[in-house]
């Protein structure tokens, strides 16, 4: 262990974006390779293993973007054509016979001759069936040609895409049925405290329900990964270091509480004795006791145990480490600009993520942002980022983080 990185020692603080770069780098360096091949179905939320390569044009042919009739340029006059064939979605045209032009319908095959697509709106069907077009048309027009969207050869989805409808739409539209995905993260969840119980029972003098687990065995299990529940560590450091040597088979240890300085926090004391802290005390808030380390080689994350703590620093920055272990390249939420709905007079030496929600397009902030208060993120749409050293009034601008980039 870097002596500068020795907990107990004050030092600076950590700035976020180091943090984060170096969380970054350590999932970079232990990357989850392990894959499997599964249904197309099966495959929403999880992490796509190689780049996706089309093995066809898309469409196959040119078709009718329109409701209409397919024509030939150089046979349009002005003079009303007759229809010599209906073109219907999934049925092949015969050859367009000159100085006619054929009814054909959306998505429906161009027959070869063709090269206009007037829509039907534009089109008058007189008595004896011959059709008169009342616009200007032009070549091209309302056709889709072969491979707009996609040609044999092209990257389509690169490794590392995170799978949703979307992308399992378009995987479908080339016609995959399976594909190979990175397997689920092994997540292993414990709090620590005496003071914990789990809901349902009957709370005692002293006593707290554990929320911090339920939110994010919760959470990880949407961002698809395989959690193991661990429960409460109860505050003695011989059963802390056997619970964390039963943990072998996981990727990542993940605890709320118990990493700080203090003489009952037996996490702490169990990662400094047999593993090493690599991160140690953030500048951010709230979340400043975030702790990364290993346990007999076992990364661990420390999340601190106030829960407005615990889901800032999971979605900031545990989230992304997990997502780059399984090889995501575009790990950080999306973040924009908007007006501050409110004042903020007092500048910290810490960046601070406060619960807050848009509001005719400006962002207010919950009334009590204290750490211990997770009421403040139900309320909320989003965090907003107020930079070290800062203050705003109403109308400055600030960065909004909304939760749900940081939820899926």
């Amino acid at each position: 262990m870097n002596p500068v990185d020795k907990p107990g020692k004050t030092g600076s603080l950590m700035a976020v974006e180091v943090a984060m770069a170096r969380l970054l780098e350590m999932a970079e360096a232990s990357p989850i390779r392990e894959r499997e091949r599964l249904p197309l179905a099966q495959v929403q939320g999880r992490v796509l293993a190689d780049d996706l390569v089309s093995t066809l044009d898309l469409p196959p042919w040119p078709n009718s973007a329109m409701d209409g009739y397919a024509l030939r340029m150089a046979d349009w006059t002005g003079e009303p054509l007759t229809v010599s064939q209906k073109i219907f979605a999934g049925k092949a045209p015969d050859p367009l016979k000159p100085g006619t032009c054929a009814r054909i319908f959306t998505g429906a095959p161009v027959p070869a001759g063709a090269d206009c697509v007037e829509m039907q709106e534009n089109a008058e069907v007189l008595v004896d069936e011959r059709v008169r077009f009342t616009e200007t048309l032009s070549p091209g027009q309302n056709i889709r040609p072969k491979g707009q969207e996609t040609t044999v050869g092209e990257l389509i989805l690169s490794a590392g895409t995170r799978l949703g409808p979307i992308e399992q739409g378009l995987a479908a539209s080339l016609g995959c049925a399976e594909l190979d995905v990175i397997r689920k993260v092994r997540v292993a969840v414990l709090s620590t405290g005496d003071e914990l119980i789990e809901p349902g029972q009957t709370l005692g003098s002293g006593q707290i329900y554990n929320s911090n687990r339920v939110l994010l065995c919760s959470w990880l299990e949407r961002m698809g990964c395989e959690v193991i529940d661990a429960g409460i560590l109860p505050d003695d450091l011989a059963t802390t270091r056997a619970r964390l040597g039963e943990l072998k088979d996981v990727d990542l240890i993940l605890s709320t509480g118990g990493v700080s300085v203090g003489e009952a926090d037996f996490l702490g004391i169990a990662l400094r004795e047999e593993g090493e802290l690599t991160l140690w005390k953030l500048a951010i808030k709230p979340g400043k006791p975030l702790t990364f380390g290993h346990f007999r080689g076992v990364p661990v994350i420390g999340l601190p145990g106030n829960p407005a703590s615990t889901l800032v620093t999971f979605a900031l920055l545990a989230r992304p480490y997990l997502l780059r272990r399984q090889g995501v390249k575009e790990v950080e939420p999306l973040k924009f600009q908007v007006q501050a709905g409110f004042s903020w007079l007092k500048a910290g030496n810490r960046r601070e993520y406060l619960r807050g929600r848009l509001e005719n397009g400006r962002a207010v902030i919950y009334k009590n942002q204290s750490s211990g208060v997770l009421r403040s993120a139900a309320w909320a749409d989003g965090l907003v980022e107020v930079l070290e050293g800062r203050t705003l009034a109403e109308g400055d601008g600030v960065s909004f983080i909304p939760l749900s980039e940081l939820l899926s």
